[in-house]
């Protein structure tokens, strides 16, 4: 039971069996979420390409890095992304009790509403992985978890921007969520640089298929609360 959760979000049948947890929104609409930041060595380039694009994503920071980079939270918020919550340590929520599952969750919550001045919406844990215990923290915190529907395997020593893309385009992309990681801290190292040169391409390649890009507020997802200033 403690791991039954873990099962439905990695499922090769999660999007027809729980597609609000694996990020399955409105057709015609691509929700972009980036993991593991805020990191000074590389967000900040993300940010400037997503810029440039005119494109805006959901962010999903770890407590540990927001609280080392207060002004790097307040630049996403401020370039109108969204924030929301990767949990307060990188580790395993399958290895953690439910009180300590739901402790980690609460202080990243607590601290991206602190530095962002919003409550956060939505929660992603570490890997991907679910426990009951990580269910009912995100509950309790307010937040509604959302996995993705295809990643760009970007954390890899192998990953360049060519292989990032053709990853991301070979599973459910419209009307899906992506995977992207904007920090190495738990990644092969520069292994960002080859996300930051797979979103060219990358919009390229969405744009042909007529689709828009966007974060998880605009994916027409419902979620357990509207996003409030604090």
């Amino acid at each position: 039971m403690h791991a039954g959760p873990a099962l439905a979000g990695v499922s090769p049948f999660g999007i027809r069996v729980t597609p609000r947890l694996v990020g399955r929104g409105q057709p015609g609409h691509v929700a972009l979420t980036f993991d593991d930041g805020p990191d000074p060595a590389s967000t900040p380039a993300i940010l400037h390409e997503l810029d440039r694009l005119g494109w805006h994503a959901t962010f999903f920071m770890l407590g540990t890095m927001a609280r080392r980079a207060p002004t790097l939270v307040e630049e996403v918020t401020a370039a109108g992304h969204e924030v929301a919550v990767h949990g307060d340590e990188h580790r395993n929520l399958l290895r953690r009790t439910p009180r300590r599952a739901r402790d980690d969750i609460q202080r990243a919550t607590d601290t991206v509403a602190e530095l962002t001045g919003t409550e956060p919406v939505w929660f992603r844990p570490p890997f991907g992985l679910l426990s009951l215990g990580a269910l009912s923290g995100a509950k309790r915190a307010g937040l509604t978890t959302v996995l993705w529907t295809t990643w760009g395997r970007d954390w890899r020593q192998e990953a360049t921007p060519d292989t990032v893309v053709a990853d991301v385009l070979r599973r459910y992309v419209d009307g899906g969520t992506v995977l992207l990681h904007d920090s190495d801290c738990e990644s092969y190292p520069g292994s960002w640089r080859a996300t930051l040169g797979a979103l060219a391409p990358l919009a390229d390649q969405l744009g042909s298929r007529g689709l828009t890009v966007g974060p998880l507020r605009d994916h027409g997802l419902a979620s357990r609360r509207a996003p409030t200033r604090v």
